[in-house]
């Protein structure tokens, strides 16, 4: 059979390659700048080739800790983890770069570009900033097309926020389409909100695709997922934990629910990993049982200025007034972002009786990675990964229309 094979630019943890591979896409390098990032595509990457060889249970003693990375790594073939490419995408490593994906291709045809470059200067927030116009993230697009011209795959998938749209009144998301034009790709592009596709999350998303000239196909009409979905549906079989609680393994409380079971996201493992939580102090813990109990009474949100004199850390009232939030259990989460690396304030678990910060898996289960998806680094870098991700479900439904569409040219 024959394979679609994809490179993966700006991979972060490999979120959205997850969501390819799962689709049959076979990949053949990730590129990407953090180095716990591609610790954890190189862990996945070994998860991907031990369950191919019939070889899994080397990655759950590796999960369970009875053996070491390297000993995990030791399984797998040097080239698989030597495919993923520790390195920023700029003007003095790009030659570099294509000569490792070269290496790595071995004569195979690249089918498919995918990734979006970091996107904080086109958010909300990072809009914000004075000096926008001369953020070198604007032009990582250029960067992105340098790898369309040398591989002229069939097409590529560029994910960013919905922000990309209105950056610099609009002139940003022109000269992108204008220069993926001039190289050879009509383009066409979509906002698409995670929560349509099994992610219990609100998580809106440009995608922009493209498609060399001669076989223009226009953007995908991507399957919507049917069923209602909520957060506590996803945190459901976990284990309760107290804040800075740590359970690098732990049995499920609850068997399988309709929403598990039908995304597989126990995916065959009987435990689940990097439950931990973060600890809080007594006045955050006092603020956090304070928006539970409004959230849940009326389903309203706490403000800053509402909070008691003595809980108050700051005098400013007019800025970031909704920072403590609490995820609705009973609905899908607002979007789940980066800056869970540095405090929990906006992810307040559900359950009062818990009153913590959402665990590194509860926010991995929110951006439906698998329950053996394993993040590399500390906690946060952990938290950060999982807020930078694409989450994997959305790729995946991305992927399957994308592999209908490439194989029939073949």
């Amino acid at each position: 059979m024959k394979e679609i094979n994809f490179i993966d630019l700006f991979s972060g943890a490999s979120g959205m390659s997850e969501g390819f591979i799962k689709a049959g896409f076979n990949s053949i390098s990730h590129i990407e700048m953090d180095k716990y990032a591609c610790d954890s595509i190189k862990t996945r990457a070994a998860y991907h080739f031990l369950i191919k060889n019939d070889k899994k249970d080397y990655y759950l003693d590796y999960l369970k800790g009875a053996i070491s990375r390297k000993e995990l790594y030791d399984k797998v073939p040097k080239e698989i983890l030597d495919s993923v490419l520790n390195v920023e995408i700029k003007d003095d490593t790009i030659k570099s770069i294509f000569v490792e994906i070269d290496k790595a291709l071995k004569k195979k045809k690249v089918d498919l570009i995918i990734g979006g470059p970091p996107c904080q200067a086109y958010s909300l927030l990072g809009r914000h900033h004075e000096n926008i116009e001369n953020d070198p993230r604007n032009k990582l697009y250029i960067q992105y097309g340098r790898f369309l011209k040398k591989y002229e795959p069939k097409a590529f998938v560029f994910e960013n926020v919905p922000g990309l749209l209105s950056a610099n009144k609009g002139r940003h998301f022109k000269n992108l389409k204008a220069y993926f034009r001039k190289i050879g790709y009509e383009v066409y592009h979509d906002t698409l909100n995670a929560a349509d596709y099994g992610v219990v999350q609100a998580r809106k998303r440009i995608i922009i695709v493209g498609w060399k000239k001669n076989i223009d196909n226009g953007f995908p009409l991507i399957q919507k997922t049917i069923g209602n979905f909520t957060v506590n549906d996803a945190f459901q079989d976990l284990p309760k934990l107290k804040p800075g609680d740590a359970l690098q393994i732990a049995k499920y409380t609850k068997p399988n629910n309709v929403y598990l079971d039908k995304f597989n996201l126990r995916n065959g493992v009987d435990f689940v990993t990097q439950h931990i939580s973060r600890p809080h102090n007594d006045r955050d813990l006092k603020i956090y049982k304070t928006a539970l109990k409004k959230w849940n009474k009326n389903k309203e949100r706490l403000r800053y200025p509402d909070l008691p004199k003595e809980l108050k850390t700051h005098k400013n009232e007019t800025s970031f007034t909704d920072r403590y939030k609490v995820v609705n259990g009973q609905g899908v989460s607002h979007t789940v972002v980066a800056h869970i690396a540095k405090d929990g304030h906006y992810y307040i678990h559900p359950d009062i009786k818990q009153c913590r910060s959402i665990s590194v898996r509860e926010a991995a289960r929110i951006q439906s990675f698998p329950d053996d998806f394993y993040f590399e680094g500390s906690r946060s870098a952990a938290f950060r990964q999982i807020g930078n991700a694409v989450p994997p479900l959305m790729a995946n439904a991305i992927a399957k229309e994308m592999k209908n569409i490439l194989w029939q040219m073949y």
